[in-house]
């Protein structure tokens, strides 16, 4: 990695665990306040829809993201400022319209989303749907705002700004966590705690598009005009990306929608799949943060100079990286899911059966943590190459092969009863987007083998293979030193369980990779031996 690589990585890198311990303070809270409740399962339903605009057009990675750093990298701060107000203007004339939408259409969008929801969870979700449909609006603000930051080699501040919302949610549930056993027993607690979710998650979208006003303003991008321009070539630049890329991405959203369709009728699945998730993208968020993020405009410059054999090679170093960290994490997730999740979530409303719930959606989620990495680099490489369309090609079959999938490995559901004799439950959901995530993987780089004159896939998987069998040590060292081990059934006992277990495992992954002769983990380790040697 070039010397700016590297500073842009260790600023994202910084930026995104500021972040990621937000997130990990408000999911502890949420988690003590609610647990599995009626609250917070509603709020998975009526987030789906807003959140599918906040994570989708407003998160880092995103297509609104991609799309300004694709088409604004190398260009000049007045042609940059004219394109963002001109796709600010179109943008948000069109989310004002679906927030309407959103509002009006509420009590069907979650009858559609949650078909087998009780009545109190889907009236809470209504009310929560209702409250939270202005994120569409601040989403597309934010994505758009963000890439032009990123475009401008300002990367601090859409990294940290996450934890702007965790703040705010962490004040209003953390207050309401601290008074709800005093609130009077003629008011509904389950409303009133899914009202004040509600609330805060939209006060903190808010706060995260005002925070880059500032650096937008300093760079001369910030500018209130209504623009309504088809004809620059810049905008439509601009355009090319972002529709196709919407699509596509949407289409996994939509997966989304199809899973809690199905875990509707599986009693807390909703919750369960949220604080897994989130244990999951913590570490998936930092890594591809950390890699995804700067190698972007890497791509696009080398796409645009037509120098295929380094954006091979930079595809493949990123490749290799992010799979060693996910494959290294996600042996620690599959053995150590248990005692990872009552150390985080195990604390008031948040009991032994949801510690079983969530643990067992870990385990399923550490097994697909490669793939879900692998997708979305490549998946960058094809928007480098100014092609949107096969992403979103393979996210449109990708619909019918997880409806497919979830149908199946939760046992056939019908009206007349399940279908098939076996029934994985809400694990099963999650294997199900494994196992599509791992055909469009292999979809992708075969397209791209072909859209690059040859791609060395047989010294790849020869690679990835060596990548395994690290893994494979790995968890077995964490499994045992877990197990074997007799730890104190305390916090501290618990705390050193992980600690040790997963200290060992990532060590035990280092020693084999370096003696599998794996080139990443040696310059890898060359480089932390290097930072931890003295002066």
């Amino acid at each position: 990695m070039t010397k700016s690589l590297k500073s842009i990585s260790i600023v994202v890198i910084l930026g995104t665990l500021i972040s990621k311990a937000g997130g990990l303070a408000r999911q502890l809270v949420i988690a003590g306040a609610f647990g599995v409740g009626a609250a917070y399962d509603a709020y998975n339903y009526a987030y789906v829809i807003p959140g599918f605009f906040l994570i989708l057009l407003g998160g880092i990675n995103g297509p609104f993201h991609n799309a300004m750093v694709s088409s604004l990298t190398g260009k000049d701060e007045r042609e940059s400022s004219y394109i963002l107000s001109a796709i600010n203007t179109m943008v948000t004339s069109a989310l004002l319209l679906l927030t309407a939408i959103l509002v009006v259409g509420a009590e069907q969008l979650i009858h559609l989303v949650g078909p087998a929801l009780s009545p109190e969870i889907h009236d809470i979700a209504v009310l929560q749907l209702k409250i939270m449909a202005p994120l569409a609006v601040f989403s597309g603000l934010i994505g758009l705002g963000f890439g032009a930051l990123n475009a401008n080699n300002e990367f601090l501040i859409p990294s940290i700004s996450p934890v702007l919302s965790s703040i705010v949610l962490i004040s209003f549930v953390g207050s309401f966590w601290l008074i709800k056993d005093g609130i009077n027993e003629s008011i509904d607690t389950q409303l009133a705690g899914g009202i004040i979710l509600a609330v805060a998650t939209l006060i903190g979208a808010f706060s995260q598009w005002i925070v880059q006003i500032p650096s937008l303003v300093s760079k001369g991008l910030f500018k209130i005009k209504f623009i309504w321009d088809l004809g620059n070539q810049g905008i439509k630049d601009v355009w090319k990306i972002i529709i196709p890329a919407t699509f596509s991405s949407g289409m996994l959203q939509i997966n989304v929608f199809i899973d809690l369709f199905f875990a509707s009728s599986l009693v807390g699945a909703a919750a369960g799949l949220s604080y897994a998730n989130f244990l999951v993208q913590t570490p998936l968020g930092l890594i591809s943060n950390a890699l995804i993020i700067p190698l972007l405009p890497v791509f696009a410059k080398l796409s645009r100079a037509g120098d295929q054999k380094n954006l091979i090679k930079r595809l493949k170093q990123g490749l290799m990286l992010s799979s060693a960290s996910m494959i290294a994490i996600g042996a620690i997730f599959i053995t150590l899911g248990e005692p990872i999740v009552e150390l985080i979530y195990a604390r008031g409303a948040f009991d032994k059966n949801a510690v079983n719930l969530v643990s067992g959606l870990l385990i399923a989620y550490g097994i697909g943590m490669p793939l879900y990495l692998a997708r979305d680099l490549l998946v960058r490489v094809f928007y480098a190459l100014g092609d949107g369309q096969t992403p979103f090609r393979l996210s449109t079959a990708g619909i019918g092969l997880n409806a497919l999938f979830d149908w199946f490995l939760i046992g056939g559901p019908s009206p007349w009863g399940n279908q098939l004799p076996f029934n994985f439950g809400a694990p099963g959901l999650v294997i199900a987007t494994v196992a599509v995530n791992f055909i469009t993987c292999g979809a992708l780089i075969f397209t791209l083998n072909i859209r690059l004159n040859g791609l060395p896939i047989k010294s790849w998987c020869f690679d990835g293979v060596k990548l395994l069998i690290a893994g494979s040590i790995a968890g077995a060292i964490s499994w045992t030193v877990g197990t074997v081990i007799h730890w104190p059934n305390d916090l501290i006992g618990e705390l050193s369980r992980v600690v040790f277990s997963s200290s060992a495992s990532l060590l035990s992954f280092g020693i084999t990779g370096n003696l599998l002769k794996i080139k990443e983990i040696q310059e890898l380790s060359i480089l932390i031996r290097k930072k931890l040697s003295p002066p």
